[in-house]
């Protein structure tokens, strides 16, 4: 398997023959984005990678649609590209072609000659405290299942808090690798509110997951990101078992993981 981090959640994956790229963000930085709601976002870090810098995809995973720190207008242009997208069933709606849109725990299959079949399962996510849905949308994580895999699955959260959706995850799925969407986001007219996972997050739901390997996403790049590296690294230090499968990708560079 190999991973190459593009910048904030967008990751390419190469598995099993599949060229699978999550939540296209491609946009140069110094643009302000609105969320709705009286929420907005500067984006201050721009792409390690251009698209034509990718090798033709064979799949996006998209998160969410409808917020431009998963899917900006250069990502959105992206799209056509890709034969198949998976997204969330509202998404999906919203985007047409050839969108699957999957609620959670549904999968689709993608398949391709010379190639397994990988099975993509949505997995529950929720981008805010209890009862924001309605603001914050549908948002989705998934599971990625492939012939040949040893000790579980490849698992991306999405944005997410910590919620009983999770702790469903840790309870249904095996996780090998752990693709954990981070940031610890807030917004000044809601206070101290978060919208994605915390380090601290981080490290209770490792404890539960007990994954192999964990690969931070969606932790720099934009303003309304209230925890960079440096913080979740401080409460990583404070549980050593967790420090130590955790995997910082460089930016924009190809690393290989051992298969799972």
């Amino acid at each position: 398997m190999r991973l190459t981090h593009v910048g904030g959640p967008t990751l390419l994956v190469e598995v099993a023959g599949w060229r699978l790229l999550t939540d296209p963000t491609f946009d140069r930085p110094g643009r302000r984005y609105a969320f709705g709601w009286g929420t907005s976002s500067r984006k201050v870090t721009g792409p390690a990678l251009e698209p034509a810098d990718l090798p033709p995809l064979d799949a996006v995973l998209l998160t969410h649609d409808h917020h431009a720190d998963n899917l900006d207008d250069a990502g959105r242009a992206l799209l056509p590209s890709a034969p198949v997208v998976v997204t969330t069933a509202s998404g999906a709606a919203r985007l047409g072609g050839t969108a699957r849109g999957l609620r959670p725990w549904q999968t689709t299959v993608l398949e391709a000659p010379g190639r397994p079949s990988l099975e993509v399962t949505a997995t529950p996510a929720r981008h805010g405290p209890p009862l924001s849905r309605p603001i914050a949308g549908d948002v989705v994580g998934f599971a990625l299942r492939w012939e040949g895999q040893r000790d579980g699955v490849l698992w991306i959260s999405g944005d997410t808090v910590l919620f009983g959706g999770l702790r469903e995850v840790a309870e249904r799925l095996r996780v090998d690798t752990a693709v954990l969407h981070l940031g610890g986001v807030r917004f000044p007219v809601t206070g101290p509110l978060r919208y994605s996972m915390t380090g601290r997050h981080l490290v209770e739901l490792c404890e539960l997951l007990a994954p192999r390997t964990v690969v931070p996403v969606h932790y720099e790049g934009w303003s309304h990101f209230a925890e960079g590296r440096a913080q979740v690294e401080r409460e990583l230090a404070r549980a050593p078992e967790v420090q130590r499968t955790v995997r910082w990708l460089p930016r924009g560079e190809a690393v290989e993981l051992a298969p799972v």
